[in-house]
């Protein structure tokens, strides 16, 4: 239901808990009721920060979203703020349990015979869009793909026309030559200069071509350069791509038949132009060059005999990610991206939930919606073993919350976690994959990733996701080379400071505008219209093009 904008100041989430969350600045002394109880803030609480509803002894339990957040480091009295001094991360146990799998769908009647407009590829799936990618297999041919870059991007008019800022140099300029003092030159007032989204393509069924680098690929573990290849593998093989130029140095771990293995196991009858180069075959550099280039300008024929054609809903993979979290986060964003979670897989669609560190004191939960025990399993080990690798290494998930997240509100990492979750809504776990394989099963998969965003983000693309929602309370750029990143705010005052960055604004759900139902209902019309290319989402505009492997040591 609909917050009412008359109710009072703060929250609680779960009828378990004991704090509340405030939904606006309170003062010190503020007095408020709750479950029959009167009594005055001891501190002032900002929005989204957390304050008592009851006394709490020294290693008493603090629950939020129903669940185990914290331990008291201090007694704690009625009406008294949380924080880093005062709590301590703490998260129940979690083991076998039986499987709890009885959920309730919502209902899809209104939208279960929409589509998008699609790339349709022969092995059945749909992309969101066409490109042609340019991958290096080892680090070595960075500045050769790069070069690649300077000799295509601009030619073929797939350079992003995004502002340089050289106007405003200019400006400083002349104002410096004209005598212009520091404090001058600080306060000079630098018009923009304008941006041309117009592009003018040689091939306008190609979305664009795009050219990854990456540090990785030999000097590493036999096991980074096996999953760098896996994960390379999950991009050429992605329905967003239309075919591939690699190129390989020769003598590198990350050897071009490791890939072409890993491109089997994702796709057995795969069928899209790929062209390997390697340099210490090809000889010279301007040969290299020469080939790779040719390769590439035919592939783009190729592709773009590709058109978009109408598909189900079904045919959506979508990605949930979260980065820069606040307190609000859990409450907002998210749960609309749960909502929307499960209509989709009501539709028979994917939804891929990861960032393993971000589900830390939500394990029982997750590893009982598994659909069986070898699942659950599964999920329990891998969390189990990431967690003891990274403790091992002085950095378990209790260091997860990064300072930015701490200072808007998430005080320990179960508590960015119980929010964080809520993006995978409430269906069973259809599979549980382990990185970098696929995670494209119809319904909720669980991804192990890390939290880190550019990784996870990478990490879900290769395992299918043709789109992702990323919901965000501080503000960020991550976008994705071949997949739309599409920006979710969960507060109105961030979406308003940074409309540059971010696509959609779920502070609506706070200010009692609307309900995580109309949210949701509210987003996946924008999905539809991203997906079938009708818009473009910022990340995409802006060409934030991010790409890091996840090398598998400690990231959380």
């Amino acid at each position: 239901m609909i917050r009412d904008k008359e109710q009072l100041p703060f929250l609680q989430i779960h009828p378990k808990d004991n704090v509340l969350v405030a939904i606006s600045d309170l003062p010190a002394g503020f007095a408020l009721e709750f479950a029959g109880r009167q009594f005055a803030l001891r501190q002032s609480v900002r929005a989204k920060h957390k304050f008592t509803v009851e006394d709490i002894a020294v290693d008493g339990p603090v629950f939020m979203y129903g669940v185990l957040v914290g331990k008291a480091n201090v007694a704690l009295s009625v009406g008294e703020l949380i924080d880093t001094e005062n709590l301590r991360h703490a998260a129940e146990d979690f083991r076998l349990g039986e499987r709890k799998i009885a959920w309730v769908k919502p209902d899809v009647s209104a939208i279960e015979q929409r589509t998008f407009d699609g790339f349709h590829r022969s092995n059945g799936a749909v992309g969101t869009a066409n490109y042609w990618l340019v991958i290096p297999l080892v680090f070595c041919e960075n500045r050769n793909v790069l070069t690649l870059k300077s000799a295509l991007e601009e030619k073929l008019g797939y350079r992003v026309q995004s502002a340089d800022y050289s106007n405003e140099v200019d400006e400083l300029i002349r104002q410096y030559q004209s005598g212009a003092d520091v404090a001058q030159l600080l306060e000079a007032d630098l018009s923009p200069t304008a941006i041309n989204h117009a592009p003018n393509r040689l091939f306008p069924q190609v979305d664009g071509v795009k050219f990854l680098n990456h540090e990785m690929g030999c000097g590493g573990t036999r096991m980074d350069s096996d999953a760098l290849c896996g994960l390379l593998a999950g991009y050429i093989t992605h329905p967003n791509v239309a075919g591939a130029t690699v190129l390989s140095l020769g003598c590198q771990h990350a050897q071009a038949s490791i890939l072409r293995a890993e491109i089997a196991k994702r796709d057995p009858a795969f069928d899209k132009p790929l062209y390997v180069f390697e340099q210490q075959l090809e000889g010279t550099e301007q040969r290299l060059m020469q080939n790779a280039i040719k390769a590439t300008f035919a592939g783009l024929t190729i592709a773009n005999q590709f058109t978009r054609q109408p598909a189900p809903l079904s045919k959506l993979c979508i990605g949930l990610e979260c980065g820069g979290s606040d307190g609000f986060s859990g409450i907002s964003a998210n749960p609309a991206l749960g909502y929307l979670s499960d209509m989709l897989v009501t539709l028979g669609g994917s939804v891929i939930l990861a960032e393993f560190p971000e589900l830390c004191g939500v394990e029982q939960e997750m590893s009982d919606r598994c659909m069986d025990e070898p699942m659950a399993e599964k999920f329990i080990h891998l969390m189990r073993t990431y967690n003891a690798k990274a403790e091992a290494d002085g950095s378990g998930f209790y260091m997860n919350p990064s300072p930015g997240n701490i200072q808007d509100g998430l005080i320990t990492d179960a508590i960015k976690s119980a929010g964080a979750a809520k993006k995978g809504g409430t269906s069973p776990v259809q599979a549980v994959v382990d990185y970098p394989e696929l995670a494209n099963t119809p319904g909720l998969n669980l991804l192990c990733t890390p939290g880190n965003d550019v990784e996870s983000t990478t990490a879900e693309v290769a395992a299918g996701a043709n789109l992702v929602l990323f919901t965000t309370g501080l503000g960020t750029p991550t976008g994705n080379p071949i997949v739309p990143v599409v920006k979710i705010s969960t507060n109105t005052a961030t979406y308003k400071r940074m409309p540059d960055i971010i696509d959609l604004n779920c502070g609506t759900i706070i200010d009692g505008e609307e309900s995580i139902a109309e949210s949701a209902h509210r987003i996946l019309d924008y999905v539809i219209d991203v997906a079938s290319g009708r818009e473009t989402c910022k990340a995409v505009q802006l060409g934030q093009d991010d790409f890091i492997p996840w090398r598998r040591g400690v990231s959380l």
